[in-house]
């Protein structure tokens, strides 16, 4: 077809025509009770021949007539009638105009579809019908008129649901009474394709007054679906409280577990519900039961970051060491997943901040390999051990080198000196007067910038290449701290900033031990040599004011 010619811009447009219509039906689709009574699969074909494939079992008239019934027009409705109107057209899911007219609970267009011999056995492509759709949405007064038509009132969906199970689904005890107690259809009470009954499917909403009356009726159940789960499950995994309140007061076991080894408390803990929790944990349920994986419920709210559960669970005693051997311990989740408050409250619970994984890593390893500045303070103010090597042979400093975190390196290296320096004095950065807060961060303060510059100047401009190297070993930095250093290269004049480096990690130190850095960096200079660079940071001294020096670490 020639797009230019007439016959193809009319072509086209028609084409449009047909697609605005069928995203018009596809949002009445998406709303009221379809979307919570089948899933709508994606459709194959989205192109504008689609759209046209899929109208064309409607025509205008048709669909004219369901526009109506869908907005209770009944003089539309009326019109289009006596214009011969097929009143059973399906529109492309299969859906009658009393589909739409009982979905939206207008008695007025039901009653004179019904009158006029409108078919009541039709089911969408989903397997629903309308006996389904007066259940879900609840009017009585729909649901005789669908019975006194004579609609199969034992029909099932494709997920096998029938009107007990959407009456249930959607909270509707009055239906529930009518099929029972009027209709005596408690054949109705079977599983659906999950294996979930009413009663499951009512504790999966949390619909209490459902379940109150579906006790009543005799027909609760203890039985599980497909994958294990009970309705003291469903409840649970959704957070529904006071579902899982009631469940209680009939439950033997409350502590089963599904498919996956979960138990009803580990459901709500996984979902984050605490108040169900703690519902649960009242009701006698075992906070320490891991699931078939070995994951405990406290390992599950670290992973999530669920600081509140953490804590609930800390105060509980939950289990902070491993039964067997699990992937990652909570610390080691805190950190994999960067939750730094359920890290703080792990350490506050003393769970072993050295507890090593799967690869013989400690939690500190993690935090350096993932290049985390917050997390590995934390762990080195926790007094991590920084020896420890994992499988390959690597501490942490090793470990951050390797993945180019230069931060995290001279944070590690920091505390490694810090940490032999208390060792050898038997004391703390606490202990030494006039000392403020202990960091391994970079420095960034006001107090230290002057000495900072106659560090920056003393790298840049007069070291020579191995020059930092000579004052580092001077300084005690051991062989494996000056590698980590020099590992992270940039060229070469990479010297230069390897030696501002380990200049800027000698002050971490000194800044804590002496009162003048300064004068002890003009006396180290000497000692090692650097004759020039000595003087020059004796005529730095004396231009500054010694008395507003100010040793802050930051």
């Amino acid at each position: 077809m020639n797009p230019n010619s007439s016959q193809g811009h009319g072509a086209r447009a028609l084409m449009f025509q047909a697609a605005r219509g069928l995203r018009a039906d596809l949002r009445g689709a998406s709303t009221g009770p379809w979307r919570s009574l089948a899933r709508m699969s994606k459709p194959e074909r989205t192109d504008l021949e689609a759209a046209v494939a899929g109208h064309e079992c409607l025509l205008p008239i048709e669909r004219s007539f369901q526009n109506a019934a869908k907005s209770n027009d009944l003089a539309l409705m009326e019109k289009l009638f006596e214009k011969k109107v097929n009143i059973n057209a399906v529109n492309n899911m299969n859906r009658t105009a009393l589909h739409f007219a009982v979905a939206k609970n207008h008695l007025s267009a039901v009653d004179f579809l019904l009158s006029h011999k409108a078919r009541v056995d039709v089911a969408d492509k989903h397997g629903l019908t309308v006996i389904h759709l007066a259940a879900w949405s609840g009017s009585f007064e729909i649901m005789l008129m669908l019975v006194k038509a004579g609609a199969d009132q034992r029909a099932k969906s494709q997920e096998g649901m029938n009107a007990l199970h959407f009456a249930a689904q959607n909270n509707n005890p009055h239906i529930v009474d009518y099929l029972i107690q009027d209709l005596h259809l408690q054949d109705l009470n079977q599983p659906n394709e999950r294996g979930r009954k009413p009663f499951l499917l009512a504790a999966e909403r949390g619909h209490v007054e459902m379940i109150e009356k579906l006790v009543f009726l005799n027909l609760h159940s203890l039985e599980k679906d497909k994958e294990g789960n009970t309705a003291l499950h469903l409840a649970a995994m959704h957070g529904h409280s006071p579902v899982v309140q009631v469940l209680l007061t009939q439950w033997l076991e409350v502590n089963e577990t599904n498919e996956n080894g979960e138990t009803p408390f580990m459901l709500a803990v996984e979902g984050g519900h605490e108040e169900c929790s703690r519902v649960l944990l009242e009701g006698g349920s075992d906070v320490n039961i891991p699931n078939k994986l070995n994951v405990s419920a406290l390992q599950t709210a670290t992973r999530n970051g669920h600081t509140s559960l953490v804590n609930f669970l800390l105060s509980e005693n939950a289990d902070l060491q491993r039964q067997k051997e699990p992937k990652e311990s909570p610390l080691h989740l805190a950190v994999i997943n960067n939750h730094p408050t359920v890290v703080n409250s792990l350490l506050s619970a003393r769970h072993d901040v050295d507890i090593l994984d799967q690869r013989q890593q400690t939690p500190l390893h993690v935090a350096a390999d993932l290049g985390n500045v917050e997390l590995v303070e934390t762990l080195l103010k926790a007094g991590c051990d920084l020896k420890i090597t994992d499988k390959q042979g690597k501490t942490a400093l090793a470990v951050a080198a390797r993945s180019h975190h230069s931060l995290i390196v001279d944070m590690l290296i920091k505390a490694e000196r810090y940490y032999a320096w208390r060792e050898e004095h038997r004391e703390s950065i606490q202990d030494s007067a006039g000392s403020s807060p202990l960091t391994f961060k970079q420095d960034h303060s006001l107090e230290t910038r002057h000495i900072r510059t106659l560090l920056w100047n003393l790298a840049y401009q007069q070291f020579k290449e191995k020059d930092w190297q000579r004052l580092a070993r001077l300084w005690s930095f051991t062989e494996d701290q000056i590698r980590a250093i020099e590992e992270q290269w940039s060229g070469n004049k990479s010297f230069r900033e390897h030696g501002y480096r380990a200049l800027l990690i000698w002050l971490h130190g000194t800044l804590m031990t002496q009162p003048d850095p300064v004068k002890l960096l003009y006396e180290e200079l000497l000692r090692a040599g650097f004759l020039e660079s000595a003087e020059k940071i004796r005529q730095f001294k004396g231009k500054t004011d010694p008395s507003s020096k100010k040793c802050a670490v930051s």
